[in-house]
């Protein structure tokens, strides 16, 4: 008996697991598990996916749905592994309470780099691992050095073709192959969802905004990611569009909204506010948006490699001057949808619809910075980092890099070695301070 355990904590990857289990892409089992996680920082305050609109429709494909939080009460999904001398009490404990028995079990996870997927994986010491990933983040690279005993286990990465032809770099260090869920699969389960949204307003093509929550993250305040959405609005009407839809991120405060209806009034824009959960996917397919419009969600290229949707893209730049510390696993998406998607306030650009970077030299930028995050996990792209600074280096690409790391690395684009010293000298500073004073004095 096989039996195969799914774990799941966002409806954009059951679905991603549904068209893979459409087409075949899992071998045969006798059984089918789902293991949902709610990953949220609260998760008694926030509905589970089998709660989520749409759910009943994905569930069909597994035997079983099985909440994870409840096996592992009253711990946190996010901050709970398994001690490594626990383990084989763990494995017994769920072969008993799932039912296993002696079954042979394959595991299918996401975000394998960090938990509840790495500790879960841990446990089942023995089954091989399929990773699927259901967003950007295939492309960047690992995010955390995975022990051998978990990243040998891993025989592929399944992942939407979100961006044709850009190759994910995503644990490539243990020669994992990806694989790509069929494109017209996934957009037909995402076709049995449309009329999930019941309390759906009745809007067409109006130009749609994203809201992520970055605040949440600690990539912006309160307060600039309220200006963000508000620069939404703007560049929105601005391009001549006066039905908006903001789609808000479920957990981002209320008030958040309310300022941008003020600011909506005052442009004369007609906004509606979205309070139904549901997938961008859905409201691409229900109200067909004139624009999509948003930071570096992955909507935002489902939108148009899967929709053929006009997108524009707001606020990436101070997010890659933002994103901390360098290897931050948010850089890779942010950096492909900056390099990818026409800015907001870039008209010609916007209504060209054209990519502003080809997926060749999108390939080779991804991989250079990729080499800057994680060069110990892969030291073999040193050499193409190398080959691509010292060519296509520049004002433009200069900002998907960080000088101070490329001088730690010894790329090119660093200071050079014997003026390294500079930024760190207190006396150097403190005249070049003087200097400048100096300066303005006799200027003025």
């Amino acid at each position: 008996m096989t039996t195969q355990i799914f774990m799941a904590s966002t409806l954009y990857g059951t679905a991603t697991l549904a068209a893979a289990l459409d087409t075949e892409c899992f071998r045969p089992a006798d059984r089918r598990i789902l293991l949902i996680s709610n990953n949220a920082a609260t998760p008694e305050t926030a509905p589970a996916l089998d709660e989520m609109p749409g759910f009943e429709r994905l569930r069909t494909r597994f035997d079983d749905v099985i909440s994870w939080n409840e096996t592992i009460s009253p711990f946190h999904p996010g901050g709970w592994s398994p001690r490594m001398d626990d383990v084989p009490l763990w494995e017994r404990h769920l072969r008993l309470l799932w039912g296993l028995g002696d079954d042979d079990v394959e595991l299918a996870v996401e975000s394998i780099q960090v938990h509840p997927a790495l500790g879960f994986t841990q446990i089942f010491t023995g089954a091989p691992v399929t990773v699927y990933a259901d967003g950007l983040m295939s492309y960047g690279p690992t995010r955390n050095k995975i022990d051998p005993l978990v990243g040998t286990r891993i025989d592929r990465l399944l992942h939407l073709d979100l961006v044709p032809g850009l190759e994910p770099l995503l644990l490539t260090e243990f020669g994992v192959p990806a694989e790509i869920v069929p494109t017209d699969a996934f957009v037909k389960v995402l076709a049995e969802l449309v009329d999930t949204g019941d309390a759906l307003p009745a809007v067409e093509e109006p130009a749609l905004l994203l809201g992520q929550y970055l605040s949440a993250l600690g990539i912006l305040t309160s307060e600039e990611e309220e200006d963000l959405h508000v620069r939404m609005l703007k560049g929105a009407v601005a391009l001549g569009h006066t039905r908006v839809v903001f789609k808000p991120h479920p957990s981002a405060p209320a008030r958040w909204s309310r300022g941008l209806e003020k600011e909506a009034e005052r442009l004369g824009a007609d906004l509606t506010v979205l309070d139904t959960p549901v997938l961008a996917e859905v409201l691409y397919q229900r109200m067909r948006p004139a624009l999509v419009v948003g930071c570096f969600s992955t909507a935002l290229l489902t939108a148009s490699a899967l929709y053929e949707l006009p997108v524009a893209r707001v606020g990436t730049g101070t997010l890659l001057e933002r994103l901390a510390p360098y290897e931050n696993s948010n850089r890779v998406p942010v950096t492909v949808v900056d390099a990818l998607l026409p800015d907001l306030g870039d008209r010609a650009a916007v209504e060209a619809r054209k990519p502003g970077m080809s997926v060749a030299d999108l390939n080779r930028l991804v991989r250079a910075v990729g080499y800057a995050m994680q060069s110990k996990i892969y030291p073999s792209l040193r050499t193409e980092a190398e080959s691509y600074l010292a060519r296509h280096l520049s004002t433009h690409t200069l900002r998907y890099f960080k000088r101070r790391r490329l001088t730690s690395l010894g790329l090119p684009g660093g200071i050079p070695v014997q003026l390294a010293f500079i930024p760190r000298n207190a006396t150097v500073r403190r005249v070049a301070r003087r200097a400048r004073s100096l300066k303005r004095a006799t200027l003025g």
